[in-house]
C-alpha cells in the first residue's frame, strides 16, 4: 500500500479508511480475475498481443487459438520517467478508449481522493499495481492485462473474452463480476 504513506488530519481517517478497504478489495479481484482467466483460456501465455483503439478490441495470439475482447485503457507506466499517465490525460488515446479512467478520476474526485484524479503522478510498479487495483475495483472491470511496450506498460480493463479456435469454432468466456 505505497500509495498511501502520507500522514493524514483526523479530518480524513474516515475516507483514507474507505480508500484503504476499497484496495484490498481491489487486490482480492485482481487475484480473482487472474487466477479465473489464466485458468479458463490462458491469458498470461499468448505469443503475442494487440490493441485496436478504433475498434475497442484487445487481442492475444496462440498457437491454436485468438482471443479478443472489449477494451479500456487505464493508464500507462514509464519505466525511464518512473511516472503512470491516466488514460483521460493522454492525448494519443482516444475518448471512447479511456471511459473507465475517467470513471476513476470522478469516483475519487466525488470521494474527495484528490491524488487519484491526478492526470499522472510519480510512481514505481507498486504503486501502479494499487492504482490498477482500484481502478479495477471501482469500475467492476471483468478483466485486466497490463500490456508490455518498450519502456514501460499500459494496464487496460476487459470484458467477456470471445475464443476463436484454428478451425474457427467460437467460444466465450465470461465472469460475473460482484
Amino acid at each position: 500500500m505505497g500509495l498511501f504513506k502520507k500522514k493524514v488530519k483526523q479530518d480524513n481517517l474516515a475516507a483514507n479508511a474507505e480508500l484503504a478497504q476499497l484496495l484490498l478489495e481491489g487486490e482480492d479481484m485482481l487475484q480473482q480475475l487472474q487466477v479465473a482467466h489464466l485458468e479458463g483460456w490462458g491469458l498470461g501465455s499468448a505469443d503475442s498481443w494487440g490493441l485496436d483503439q478504433t475498434t475497442g478490441l484487445l487481442t492475444w495470439t496462440f498457437p491454436d487459438k485468438v482471443a479478443t475482447a472489449p477494451a479500456q485503457i487505464l493508464g500507462s507506466y514509464s519505466h525511464n520517467s518512473g511516472s503512470w499517465m491516466w488514460a483521460w490525460a493522454n492525448q494519443s488515446i482516444l475518448p471512447e478508449m479511456s471511459r473507465d479512467s475517467l470513471a476513476v478520476r470522478e469516483w475519487a474526485e466525488a470521494g474527495g481522493h484528490h491524488s487519484l484524479a491526478e492526470p499522472s503522478r510519480k510512481a514505481d510498479d507498486s504503486q501502479v499495481a494499487s492504482l490498477t487495483a482500484i481502478a479495477v475495483r471501482v469500475t467492476r472491470a471483468a478483466g485486466y492485462y497490463r500490456g508490455p511496450g518498450g519502456s514501460g506498460y499500459t494496464v487496460m480493463t476487459f470484458g467477456p473474452v470471445t475464443l476463436t479456435a484454428a478451425d474457427g469454432t467460437t467460444s466465450s468466456f465470461a465472469i460475473d463480476v460482484q
